[in-house]
This record gives structure tokens, C-alpha cells and sequence, in this order.
């Protein structure tokens, strides 16, 4: 690796962003990385510290997405009976 290559490589965590990009509207997290809409804007300028705790956090987040019971394949199915 050249000395110019050193000086562009930054020491930052990879980005958790799957690129389905959908903020829960009640949960407000992504439905795709589980990150806050402000985790997302500010991840380029947090420390490498910071994005590493986040993503350790990221994982509890999913359970916060699971369906719920009912909805729109529950009012069918009562439809028929």
C-alpha cells in the first residue's frame, strides 16, 4: 500500500445500511439496518467508537419490527369464516 493510499483509508467501521431504506413510522428505526434516521445522518462523522457501539446495539433492535398480530391477512382470514 502507497503512502497516498494510507492517507485515504479511514479507520471507520463498515456501514450496516442494506439499502432497504424505510423508517418505521412508529418504531422510528430502519426496517433494513435498524439504525435512528439521526444514526444514519450522522454516521460518517461519529467515532469509530461510537459506530461500534451502535452496532453491537443493533441486533436488540430487530425484535421491535416483528409483526404484529392482526393486520391486513387477519381481517381476511375472519372475512371467510
Amino acid at each position: 500500500m502507497t503512502q497516498r493510499d494510507k492517507a485515504w483509508r479511514r479507520q471507520e467501521s463498515q456501514s450496516p445500511c442494506i439499502q432497504v431504506c424505510l423508517i418505521h413510522p412508529i418504531e422510528k428505526i430502519c426496517t433494513g439496518c435498524f439504525r435512528t434516521a439521526d444514526e444514519i445522518a450522522q454516521w460518517s462523522r461519529l467515532s469509530q467508537e461510537e459506530q461500534e457501539r451502535i452496532l453491537i446495539e443493533l441486533p436488540s433492535r430487530a425484535p421491535r419490527l416483528k409483526k404484529r398480530r392482526g393486520g391486513r391477512m387477519s381481517q381476511h382470514r375472519r372475512r371467510k369464516h
